[in-house]
């Protein structure tokens, strides 16, 4: 059954544009992630920033609030962000600049973050030449903006932390779910695996091929010494934003967290294409990459379809066909196996 859900009006948002020095003028409900809502405030002296919005209605998975020292647990809420922004700062990566927050509640029953607008468009809109979406940046994307992202990159995961896990677990000192980030992968790939196998007839009847693919992949990687690296973790050209002057800096960060870079890198070659060789690096563990491309394939089958299921996605089609299209990746990569 579709749920209901109530888009925010100019009165929600007015009392934190005044929380910000300012007089809202106009709402606009922006298009992005599916756990939150994002609006753009414009504001009667013509500036704008950016509203984040952690509520029910926003969130289309229906998750619920859950476990963050689960690594894979539902990345939503402002104290995720917030954590995700001050350690990104730390880093010297840039995000959208915190600008207010609201963590009781005062003015909506949702956690609320107000940020800076960042109004050029995304890395994906430059690398699919639309340049109308990125107003001051270059017609298409060249070795130039590709050299920036493999920079950004370059100083994101040249951070890391004592243990694996979502920043805002590990930089308080608590531990997280798992004996390992393999284990973990694992332990999900396996859920999601079972998951669907309960509901698609191509999974059920190579089931146990499948768990016994993931089972030989894991049993070949080795304990790692390295401690695990910051990684943002849903790494695509759609999480990048281009602003007018050319910097990058990255969006939907609730679910930065230290892990194995190689988690990272499966993520980046699906959503970057040919655009991938150059971001790609040196030293990547040959092992630990075959696992969690497996892996990221069967949660790319499994995520959309438990989407779906709640029934009020904007565009169905969409994804049923990314669905479709990592299906195809699991089968063809357990054919290969053989």
């Amino acid at each position: 059954m579709t749920t209901t859900r109530r888009t925010l009006t100019r009165t929600d948002l007015a009392p934190f544009a005044r929380a910000v020095g300012h007089t809202l003028n106009d709402v606009t409900r922006l298009r992005g992630g599916s756990k939150k809502g994002v609006y753009r405030l414009a504001f009667q002296d013509r500036s704008t920033a950016v509203a984040y919005v952690w509520s029910p209605d926003e969130d289309l998975w229906d998750a619920g609030p859950g476990d963050p020292r689960d690594p894979f647990s539902h990345a939503s809420g402002l104290t995720l962000f917030t954590a995700a922004a001050n350690r990104l700062a730390a880093a010297g990566v840039r995000a959208p600049r915190l600008l207010h927050a609201d963590p009781t509640h005062t003015h909506l029953p949702a956690d609320v973050a107000i940020v800076e607008d960042l109004p050029g468009g995304t890395l994906e809109d430059l690398l699919d030449g639309a340049p109308a979406a990125v107003p001051k940046a270059k017609a298409h994307a060249d070795a130039d903006e590709l050299e920036r992202m493999a920079a950004l990159l370059d100083t994101l995961h040249s951070c890391t932390g004592p243990s694996f896990g979502k920043v805002a677990v590990v930089d308080n000192g608590v531990s997280s779910y798992g004996g390992s980030c393999a284990a973990v992968v694992l332990e999900r790939a396996l859920s999601d695996l079972a998951e669907l196998a309960a509901r698609e007839p191509r999974v059920t009847a190579v089931h146990p091929q499948l768990a016994d693919l993931l089972g030989v992949l894991a049993v070949q990687i080795h304990p790692r010494t390295e401690p695990p690296t910051l990684i943002h973790g849903e790494l695509g050209p759609d999480h990048v934003r281009v602003t007018p002057d050319g910097d990058l800096a990255l969006i939907d960060i609730e679910g930065l967290m230290y892990f194995d870079v190689e988690w990272e890198h499966v993520f980046l070659r699906l959503r970057f294409g040919h655009h991938y060789d150059a971001l790609r690096t040196d030293g990547l563990d040959e092992d630990r990459l075959r696992l969690y491309r497996l892996a990221t394939h069967l949660s790319l089958v499994a995520g959309p379809l438990r989407l779906l299921d709640v029934g009020d996605f904007h565009d169905p089609e969409f994804m049923r066909g990314i669905a479709e299209h990592h299906l195809g990746q699991v089968l063809s990569l357990l054919e290969n196996a053989s």
